[in-house]
């Protein structure tokens, strides 16, 4: 396994780059970025046992970007309050299909995971299942192969950011689950191991532990070098 690149550690508390390709969490037998997380405090305390690692919050698998981490239960649980109270602010990029306009707004819909199926789609708000989706964007230019979004989710929903964009005619570059037409990135044998153009860009929370705020910006992936963003946008 490849080492994970830490963004941040203070205490209890990691914030690590996640790549794309990788699960956030999986069986021990399965390769994950908490595996990875686990493997390197192993190597680096010259730990023999079993230890505690939380991971409050999560991010799809072929999606890059900060994943925050914790090394004791109370840290976990005051992080994981964080992300339930919409404490935490998170921003995305996000390269879609197509012209976004107007260049700024808020997209709201009700959604739910549809069962025994890991994808979500859009539903009526009077569905019993039905879960507010709602998140803020701008553009913050436009490539040769679609629109750069700042996208700044309010709902923490199951593809949530992937859903909304799609239904607007702006599927995700890569996003072949829910209806991109174009690539991006690597385009591996093992379709499991592909990025979309979707990455966790900043997170800003509360140290669980000192209760200082902490700001961390992921840089962006080998993936997104093949595109030419906009010069604003840097």
């Amino acid at each position: 396994m490849d080492a994970p690149k830490i963004l941040y550690e203070e205490g209890p508390c990691f914030v690590v780059a996640k790549p794309a390709g990788i699960l956030t969490q999986a069986p021990a037998d399965i390769e994950s970025m908490e595996q990875r997380v686990r493997d390197l405090i192993r190597q680096r305390e010259q730990k023999t046992g079993n230890f505690y690692l939380g991971v409050p919050h999560r991010l799809d698998r072929p999606v890059s970007g900060a994943l925050i981490l914790a090394r004791h239960v109370r840290a976990c649980r005051r992080l994981s309050e964080q992300f339930a109270g919409r404490l935490v602010h998170k921003i995305y990029w996000a390269i879609v299909e197509g012209v976004v306009e107007p260049i700024s707004g808020e997209w709201v819909d009700w959604m739910r995971k549809i069962p025994g199926c890991a994808k979500s789609e859009i539903v009526t708000a009077d569905h019993p299942e039905a879960r507010e989706a709602r998140l803020h964007y701008r553009v913050l230019g436009q490539t040769a192969v679609g629109a750069l979004l700042e996208m700044t989710p309010v709902t923490g929903r199951m593809h949530q950011i992937r859903l909304q964009a799609a239904t607007r005619g702006f599927p995700v570059l890569g996003d072949r689950l829910y209806g991109a037409q174009l690539p991006f990135g690597i385009q591996h044998a093992d379709e499991r191991l592909r990025s979309i153009a979707l990455h966790g860009r900043f997170l800003s929370f509360c140290h669980p532990m000192t209760g200082e705020r902490v700001d961390v910006e992921a840089p962006l992936t080998e993936d997104w070098n093949a595109v030419t963003l906009p010069p604003e946008s840097l």
